[in-house]
């Protein structure tokens, strides 16, 4: 994993850095995870119950590549955690800090990362354009971006929630 803010790439941000922002990550063996254990801790701790697997590539998804692209780009927030072990490929999670700057998270295979819910993020293919990741879920599995240009977003629960737990 590769954290730095986008306007400023030559200087790296730490996972402790990303924190602060409610961002958590664990390097995983996307070989051999289940026999690792690491995950199902993981699972058992912050009660994840469900998963799948996505696979976002101009081969796999064919004509529907380039709208799911354009849909993931833009800027949204959850109502839930995002959670994503990437099994294969890479890509960036921008997040928004607390002074509405873009921190660019670049993931790798191995990478878990967890996004809290209601902070503003967006994800961007890399120039490889080829991702595989698990996706974990608290609930049954679902994927509903809110888009931050909407007038009532900022004040949703999970938003005024997440700034009262992260504004310092």
């Amino acid at each position: 994993m590769r954290v730095y803010y986008i306007d400023k790439p030559s200087e790296p941000l730490s996972p402790e850095d990303i924190k602060k922002v409610g961002v958590l990550s664990w390097v995983l063996d996307a070989d051999n995870w289940e026999k690792e254990g690491l995950l199902d801790r993981i699972k058992k701790e912050r009660n994840y119950k469900n998963s799948d697997v996505i696979v976002i590539s101009r081969e796999r998804m064919g004509d529907l590549y380039e709208e799911k692209v354009k849909i993931f780009a833009e800027e949204h927030l959850h109502d839930d955690e995002e959670i994503r072990f990437i099994l294969d490929g890479s890509g960036y999670f921008d997040v928004r800090s607390l002074d509405d700057n873009w921190i660019r998270i670049h993931v790798f295979k191995n990478d878990l990362i967890v996004l809290p819910k209601g902070i503003y993020h967006r994800f961007v293919i890399d120039e490889k354009e080829y991702i595989k990741a698990m996706r974990l879920f608290q609930d049954e599995p679902k994927w509903t971006p809110i888009n931050r240009n909407l007038p009532t977003t900022d004040g949703l629960p999970s938003r005024v929630d997440y700034i009262k737990e992260f504004a310092v």
